[in-house]
């Protein structure tokens, strides 16, 4: 996947959702509410089909350091949606706002910016896809909030454009700092990935818990449909690439004694 392709879907999906709001009934969100059982299914399920198994097969940090990155995101999405009120998972608030929710906002572009950085360690497709539909829901309610201040409209969409940017953004600064070799920025990807992982981990679980809720009940059938139909979609992509975690540790071991051996001549 080339980074153009990378950055565009990422941007099209956010900046698209946001503008949503403009065009689409707010008070009917039922198709809205499919959409973010799909995202947490999937995000859910490519966490442990892909990003954990990946993330334990390299050699640059032990795997109980590991997994206290993986808490440690986890924890750290649990203090962010403190500010951010849960707009991640696509909690849409319809009371009125005046004035500009900075808290949310900072919040918000953190959270888009950290999910971008692990992009160049690999699994982008993966990776890609799952960022981009759960972004989809996370959009359309950060365009509602907007919709709700005192905000112009030219203003609402500046932010929605900032907000679509930051994942890109992060996906970019890290491809930089990769490839200008800055403080060896490669091997930190795991533990990049690993605080990722726990912010997934976080944002899928609290989805699909939510989208059980006694007061969605109308819509549990669909709502199972639209999580099966996640976890087939991450499946597929597993079983057509078997042996993507073991060949990615392999061949980044053999990349770096090849380096050394031409450095050796």
């Amino acid at each position: 996947m080339t980074p153009f392709l990378i950055v565009s879907i990422l941007f099209i999906s956010a900046f698209s959702s946001g503008l949503a709001v403009f065009f689409v009934k707010r008070d009917n969100t039922s198709f809205l509410k499919l959409i973010l059982s799909f995202s947490g299914a999937y995000l859910f399920a490519i966490t442990v089909l892909h990003l954990i198994p990946h993330v334990y097969h390299t050699d640059h940090t032990r795997p109980e350091i590991i997994g206290l990155y993986i808490l440690g995101g986890f924890l750290f999405q649990l203090v962010l949606e403190q500010f951010s009120q849960g707009i991640e998972h696509g909690h849409i608030h319809h009371s009125n706002h005046q004035a500009f929710p900075l808290g949310i906002m900072i919040s918000l572009c953190l959270h888009a910016f950290l999910e971008g950085m692990p992009l160049v360690s690999g699994h982008q497709s993966q990776l890609v896809f799952g960022i981009a539909i759960h972004h989809i829901p996370a959009a359309f309610a950060l365009g509602s909030l907007l919709i709700n201040t005192s905000l112009k409209r030219q203003a609402i969409v500046l932010m929605l454009l900032i907000f679509a940017a930051m994942t890109p953004l992060g996906y970019i600064s890290s491809n930089l700092l990769s490839d200008a070799q800055i403080g060896d920025i490669s091997l930190h990807f795991d533990k990049m990935m690993a605080v990722v992982i726990g912010i997934f981990l976080h944002i899928s679980t609290t989805i699909l818990f939510e989208a059980g809720s006694a007061d969605h009940h109308k819509f549990n059938r669909k709502k199972m449909l639209a999580v099966l139909l996640g976890i087939a979609v991450s499946l597929t992509s597993f079983l057509l690439h078997p042996h993507e975690h073991g060949d990615n540790g392999h061949k980044h071991e053999h990349h770096e004694h090849t380096h050394d051996h031409n450095h050796d001549h």
